[in-house]
């Protein structure tokens, strides 16, 4: 299930990587001679540690890369849907991340509400256009199929959290041999760096909405 929740993050960046850059985008990279520069070191920094969090919550920092896959990727029946499973191998090329931290944030007898947590940073005025490709994607794929099953796509109503630019919500299920596993996500970005909250449920109800006091913790930090 950790699996799972890790490749719905890592969607994110390599399914939409290729999106053109929007207005916003060029601003930012106006503005670069003012961006820190993000290594492995600054972004694990930047992932938020259980003395942040209220009592009973746990962080386990992941290590980078154990969640890639090898198989060969799958192929969407509606092209404008591609990207969504593109995003289930960490994209390796210059348009992904510069770096990132993963973590599994989990709360004591409380399964539902554990979440993974993606922090990614990137180059000057990358983040905004890769948040601009999760919403085209949103606007033009509903339903789909591929060779792990039927998926449905669902962009969900969501406010921009206090201390992000921007916020995109939405559901992911993979239907296959009578089994139902939803994921729900909330990107939000922060200047130059997205992070990505990811629940999970595979007994057939709806993933709960990721913890609302983990994502203020970790939208507080970004910002500092």
């Amino acid at each position: 299930m950790r699996h799972l929740l890790a490749l719905a993050a890592l969607a994110l960046t390599a399914g939409c990587a290729a999106a053109p850059p929007d207005p916003s985008a060029d601003r930012a990279a106006d503005a670069s001679a003012a961006t820190p520069e993000y290594d492995a070191a600054a972004v694990r920094a930047l992932g938020v540690t259980e003395a942040e969090l209220a009592p009973g919550w746990h962080v386990t920092r992941m290590q980078p890369g154990q969640n890639d896959i090898s198989s060969p990727p799958e192929t969407a029946d509606i092209p404008a849907c591609q990207p969504v499973l593109d995003a289930l191998t960490p994209s390796k090329g210059a348009a992904g991340p510069l770096a990132e931290t993963d973590l599994d944030i989990a709360r004591e007898g409380d399964d539902r509400a554990s979440l993974y947590t993606a922090v990614l940073a990137f180059r000057p005025g990358r983040a905004a256009a890769v948040h601009t490709g999760i919403d085209r994607v949103l606007d033009h794929c509903r339903a789909f199929t591929s060779t792990a099953g039927r998926h449905l796509l669902t962009r969900l109503d969501t406010p921009t959290p206090e201390g992000a630019d921007a916020a995109t919500a939405f559901t992911l299920t993979n239907e296959s041999d009578g089994t139902t596993i939803a994921q729900r996500a909330l990107v939000t970005r922060t200047g130059d760096v997205l992070a990505v909250f990811t629940t999970l449920d595979a007994t057939g109800h709806p993933a709960p909405e990721p913890d609302a006091g983990v994502v203020r913790a970790q939208l507080a930090k970004l910002g500092r």
